[in-house]
């Protein structure tokens, strides 16, 4: 199945050399604000601004599902926390919450294939109730993956319709570490049992048997299989939401920010689906799950920030808005450098 899915455009390169040029006019001496200075010609040419407009309407989106390999012991959790879960951020008590009242960011909390009834509260967009096992046999079918896909693609576009100027991708899903890392295994070509972590707690006793399942699945997919196939066979219903995501926000131009390994390996699906994606995405954070480096590495993507963050939830993605913010203010703020001294 080949989804449609929103042209993507390449940067901006005008905007971009507009902002770089406009960096070496101010009052400061070359290079000396670091990473900030190619982040702020990114988002110019992200946005096609120059020099690029300061985050002031950010939003997150929060995509809940639940995968059938937990009933085989992939999480030291049980699928209903993913209800208990969805309720709290909904009622504003989760970390996710914390942080985006920081920077003023509304979260919005989306069922795409949660396994039980959903908190009042959040959005529906169930395409199924969770996956099947990854481990025994496809976790759902490829027009699931693309309705999920399409999912992701919506809430973007209503976000970004509503105001929002810089997107954060959140998941909720027991058991998704283990369909991201046979995502990043399959799309990254690395043999999956380097790159299984603990998730939420998962002890060093039953790591091996994470291991076996998550290769299980990865032994049915080719490395060259399509992204839609990918998410079929290993994947989970909030990556492939959370790859429409990315999708449909850089096809809105719009700066979006990618959070832990969950994030990372729908980010690594809708690079498969369109190559453009990647010069579009953000890597808030280093998650300490092994395979959030090899996702990270596979698409050229450098973290702002490492503070062994592995919550999910967008909580590393978000709190990376005010280097966003501080780039693009100082690109534009700071005086120009004097011509005499």
């Amino acid at each position: 199945m080949n989804p449609t899915t929103p042209a993507v455009a390449p940067l901006d390169a005008d905007a971009m050399a507009a902002t770089a040029q406009r960096w070496s006019t101010r009052a400061i001496p070359p290079g000396a604000l670091g990473r900030l200075q190619p982040l702020a010609v990114q988002l110019s040419g992200m946005t096609g601004v120059a020099p690029p407009t300061v985050v002031a309407n950010p939003a997150v989106a929060v995509f809940a599902a639940d995968h059938g390999v937990v009933a085989d012991g992939a999480s030291a959790w049980p699928s209903s926390v993913t209800q208990l879960m969805a309720a709290t951020m909904v009622s504003g008590g989760a970390a996710i919450n914390q942080f985006a009242a920081l920077f003023a960011a509304r979260v919005v909390v989306v069922d795409v294939g949660m396994a039980n009834p959903a908190p009042d509260g959040v959005v529906s967009r169930r395409v199924r109730a969770g996956t099947g096992s990854l481990a025994r046999g496809p976790a759902m079918s490829t027009a699931d993956a693309a309705a999920a896909l399409a999912v992701g693609i919506e809430v973007a576009n209503s976000l970004v319709d509503e105001g929002a100027d810089c997107l954060v991708g959140g998941e909720m899903g027991i058991g998704n570490t283990t369909a991201a890392a046979a995502v990043i295994s399959v799309i990254c070509n690395i043999d999956s049992n380097r790159i299984v972590g603990p998730g939420a707690g998962l002890g060093t006793d039953q790591l091996d048997h994470k291991r076996a399942l998550v290769a299980a699945g990865v032994a049915r997919v080719p490395a060259d299989a399509s992204a839609i196939t990918v998410l079929a066979e290993v994947g989970g219903l909030e990556i492939a939401a959370l790859a429409g995501f990315y999708l449909g926000a850089a096809a809105r131009r719009i700066p979006v920010i990618v959070d832990g390994v969950i994030a990372l390996a729908a980010a690594c699906t809708a690079d498969r689906l369109d190559h453009a994606v990647r010069a579009r995405l953000i890597a808030g954070h280093r998650s300490t799950e092994p395979a959030a480096d090899v996702a990270l590495g596979h698409l050229d993507l450098t973290p702002l920030i490492e503070l062994d963050l592995r919550l999910g939830e967008g909580t590393g993605a978000c709190l990376a808005i005010p280097f966003l913010q501080a780039a693009a203010r100082a690109v534009r703020d700071i005086a120009d450098l004097p011509t005499s001294f």
